[in-house]
């Protein structure tokens, strides 16, 4: 288990360092709007990972399957995106996705 939340712990660095200077590039390439949506679907990303992690570290428990509150981020990420004028939706939703490329580049790293 201590693996694990090492594991857990390294997901989490790298995906805040994806984002940071994916967040940077988007300041410096598009405009502000673009780089806080990207930064909204980033928070949103790293709070899926983590409920998700949370979900999977009870599997061994008392639980045998993994947790669907997860899945209520990103649709709540969507609607927030299109309801409110200071998102938009694709930056807000690539922002989010960021978290996969924090993956394979961990398990890069581990490999």
């Amino acid at each position: 288990m201590a693996d694990y939340v090492r594991l857990q712990q390294r997901l989490m660095l790298a995906t805040l360092a994806v984002s940071l200077v994916a967040v940077l590039i988007a300041l410096v390439g598009f405009d502000a709007i673009v780089a806080s949506s990207l930064l909204v679907g980033s928070c949103a990303g790293v709070l899926y990972l983590r409920l998700l992690a949370r979900s999977v570290a009870r599997l061994g428990g008392g639980s045998r399957q993994v947790g669907r509150f997860q899945l209520v981020v990103p649709v709540l990420l969507v609607v927030a995106a299109a309801k409110l004028p200071q998102l938009e939706i694709l930056p807000a939703f690539i922002g989010f996705l960021l978290y996969k490329p924090a993956l394979i580049l961990q398990t890069v790293i581990d490999g």
